[in-house]
């Protein structure tokens, strides 16, 4: 699944390891969210979204 998290993540200047102190979760997940190797769970996502002030929908993508 695409998504914008690693654009959004630069607009704010944050590095991987400031987003994933903010979600509570490991560098190597945003990492791995930012290209696309690991979808996360619908919790997750909720989280992402409510951090971004952003829709899921507005986030990620599908596949083409």
């Amino acid at each position: 699944m695409n998504n914008l998290i690693q654009e959004l993540r630069q607009r704010r200047a944050w590095s991987q390891q400031d987003l994933a102190l903010r979600l509570g979760v490991s560098r190597q997940t945003v990492n791995a969210l930012e290209r696309g190797r690991y979808d996360p769970s619908l919790p997750l996502a909720f989280s992402i979204s409510r951090l971004f002030a952003l829709s899921i929908e507005d986030i990620f993508l599908p596949d083409p």
